[in-house]
């Protein structure tokens, strides 16, 4: 019998989607089941980009250029200069969505049992796209009991070898919702040109961030290190646009351009239809933005004011981004998530959890916590919130 490639045995699970099969047959059985697993945004798609789509003259859905339209790499670069970012759209390959771009940045930078430096918990695909190109992910842990901030600088320079090329951190963070201060920015960027490394930045989340006297600081405006420097982005969250699957590359580094261009060549092109709309999304008035982060903002405040009354649940305040992490007094969040979907309700309702274990690379770490997406009402949120806390009287390891 023909054999699975190690590289595909090696690729782990989603921690986000694996549980699916439980929740739709909690569905089939006519309980209903609260999606706190996944970063799905319940928040309208800007109708200027549905418009966009709906009303273009297109009469032969052609092939684009590899890298992205140039008319919409132009309007990213006009986006990205009003956040004090001096972008071209020479410095732009366009993806599609931020995982591709992901993909691309970690083929084109390193090769077989090299590394990369993650501070963990991280998003769980970091994992997968370097086991496909076999490349192995070395973790810095972070705590919950220091709200996931940085690691020390020290704990960095124990785990680089002449096989590290990149630190690769997400900012906000997914999932803890931690946002990298410009303090821990710029040690990481003296840190990466002392030892000649790549700093890749997912910076997905860089509108959502909802503390007055907070503020992103991508790794692009940080001089000095544009040779370095290397940011991933996407429309999904931004936009509410997941489904479009459109995402960028950026960077300075004219080599790293080339090499990403190669690969994307092998894919030909981008969707045609979701540039047009992620295009025209460009043009959303700032006040979908303003009413998009108060809203996130009062779930959030409601969803770590609810699990902090729970009796011996840890969760903190995240500051961006629209996750968080919380810890529970179960043994195996894993076995507790699935037990929510096949063994209990409350009048009919459910929750399902994404278990944090698979965002850990590090042996049982986050094995009794679970991350959740604060991407659902209010309403939801707080009988969401009910349910884990009445679950959590009856549940036995």
């Amino acid at each position: 019998m023909p054999t699975i490639s190690r590289k595909g045995k090696l690729m782990p699970e989603s921690p986000i989607r694996k549980l699916v099969p439980f929740a739709d047959k909690a569905k089939k059985n006519g309980t209903r089941v609260i999606h706190l697993n996944i970063g799905q945004p319940d928040i309208k798609t800007p109708q200027i980009a549905l418009d966009a789509v709906k009303n273009n003259a297109l009469e032969i859905l052609a092939y684009g250029k590899t890298e992205g339209t140039y008319s919409y790499r132009e309007k990213l670069a006009q986006y990205y200069s009003k956040h004090k970012l001096p972008i071209s759209t020479e410095d732009i390959i366009v993806t599609t969505g931020a995982s591709e771009g992901l993909s691309f940045v970690v083929a084109s930078i390193a090769d077989i049992d090299d590394e990369i430096i993650v501070p963990e918990p991280f998003y769980a695909n970091y994992n997968s796209f370097a086991a496909a190109f076999g490349v192995k992910v070395v973790p810095v842990t972070s705590s919950i009991e220091t709200n996931f901030e940085l690691p020390s600088l020290e704990e960095f320079e124990k785990v680089i070898t002449p096989k590290t090329k990149a630190i690769l951190i997400c900012n906000p963070n997914n999932p803890t919702g931690y946002l990298y201060s410009k303090e821990e920015i710029k040690s990481l960027s003296k840190l990466v040109l002392k030892h000649d490394l790549f700093f890749l930045v997912d910076e997905v989340y860089r509108e959502f961030v909802y503390d007055d006297n907070e503020e992103h600081y991508s790794v692009l405006q940080e001089t000095g290190i544009s040779q370095h420097a290397i940011m991933i982005d996407s429309v999904s969250k931004r936009y509410s646009m997941c489904g479009a699957r459109i995402g960028c590359i950026v960077t300075k580094n004219r080599e790293l351009i080339k090499t990403v261009l190669k690969l994307s060549q092998a894919r030909l092109c981008p969707p045609a239809y979701a540039q047009i709309a992620c295009e025209a999304a460009l043009d959303t008035p700032q006040s979908y933005f303003d009413d998009a982060v108060k809203e996130y903002t009062e779930r959030r405040d409601i969803l770590i004011h609810e699990l902090q009354k729970i009796k011996d649940v840890t969760v903190f305040s995240p500051k961006g981004a629209f996750y968080c992490i919380a810890q529970l007094p179960v043994k195996d969040t894993d076995h507790f998530a699935q037990w929510l979907l096949e063994d209990f309700n409350i009048d009919g309702e459910t929750v399902m959890v994404a278990p944090a274990q698979g965002f850990y690379v590090t042996k049982d770490l986050g094995k009794n916590q679970i991350r959740i997406a604060y991407v659902l009402d209010k309403e939801s949120l707080k009988k969401a919130v009910t349910i884990i806390r009445e679950a959590l009287k009856v549940y036995t390891d």
